[in-house]
């Protein structure tokens, strides 16, 4: 009789202070709850969150419109290619590099700012201004104009998963958009 009390001790210890088997066992702490009275003096309560899943913003990814020059989307992938992570400041340069390495122009366009780009692209090139106001929403191979006040502005084309310039970018600039252009 004595060797089987120290086991019986034994065993009770470990069910006691041991919290694998009392967690195995189903036991759980009652979630925490957040009480409060709104304004009209009703009271409620909601879990409290204690654990954070990142979930990331995703924007849309960009439509391929088929009649939008293939060219063009070509020279978002040649743009794409050349740009670096960081801006260099310069933009049009880029774009302009990757519209004549793409065949979309025959020459290279003449204007220094980039604010003026969608200008010359309709008058020299054939370029249209196409009816869209949010840049997620222009098709592969567009090329988006944006406005600056006493800047020399900037110049993006889009890809199937951001913007690219002389830098990629998941996000448009935040510069006011002047337009969206693209040869049909």
């Amino acid at each position: 009789m004595p060797k089987i009390c120290p086991i019986i001790v034994i065993s009770l210890w470990c069910a006691a202070f041991c919290p694998r088997p009392a967690a195995a066992l189903g036991f759980s702490a009652p979630k925490p709850k957040f009480n409060y009275t709104d304004a009209s003096g009703k009271k409620h309560s909601a879990d409290v969150v204690d654990k954070y899943y990142p979930k990331k913003i995703v924007q849309p990814l960009a439509k391929l419109d088929t009649q939008v020059d293939p060219k063009l989307r070509r020279a978002a992938s040649i743009a794409e290619e050349r740009a670096h992570a960081h801006s260099l400041s310069k933009c049009w340069h880029f774009v302009k590099e990757a519209l004549v390495a793409a065949g979309v122009v025959k020459s290279r366009p003449q204007t220094t700012l980039a604010k003026q780009a969608g200008q010359e692209l309709v008058k020299n090139y054939g370029f249209k201004k196409l009816p869209v106001s949010n840049p997620y929403e222009a098709p592969v191979g567009s090329v988006l104009v944006y406005d600056a006040k006493r800047a020399a502005g900037h110049v993006e084309i889009r890809t199937e998963n951001g913007f690219v310039s002389d830098f990629r970018s998941k996000t448009p600039s935040r510069r006011p958009l002047i337009g969206v252009f693209a040869k049909t």
